[in-house]
């Protein structure tokens, strides 16, 4: 998670990325058999997307877990196997 140096700070004391990083460790820890990724990017500056994008999709595959993934961002949306998008209110 390249997190160990701020095992001791206060969740006040990490950034939005930092945070979001602690977020889907704590999430995939249980090897849930489907995981859902609510804007898990979606306050992030860009460095910190593409390390978060990283890491989620890194552990994604480690741990073999069912990810639905939301969100406005083309580029993380195209990692994913298959894509459906909501129009209106209806799934194209």
């Amino acid at each position: 998670m390249g997190l160990k140096k701020r095992a001791s700070h206060l969740p006040n004391q990490l950034s939005g990325g930092e945070k979001q990083r602690v977020a889907i460790a704590r999430a995939f820890v249980t090897r849930p058999a489907i995981l859902f990724a609510d804007e898990p990017t979606g306050n992030l500056d860009k460095a910190s997307t593409q390390s978060v994008g990283e890491l989620l999709f890194s552990i994604n595959q480690e741990s073999d877990t069912t990810l639905i993934l939301v969100t406005h961002d083309p580029e993380l949306a195209g990692r994913c196997e298959l894509i459906h998008q909501l129009d209106e209110g209806r799934i194209q």
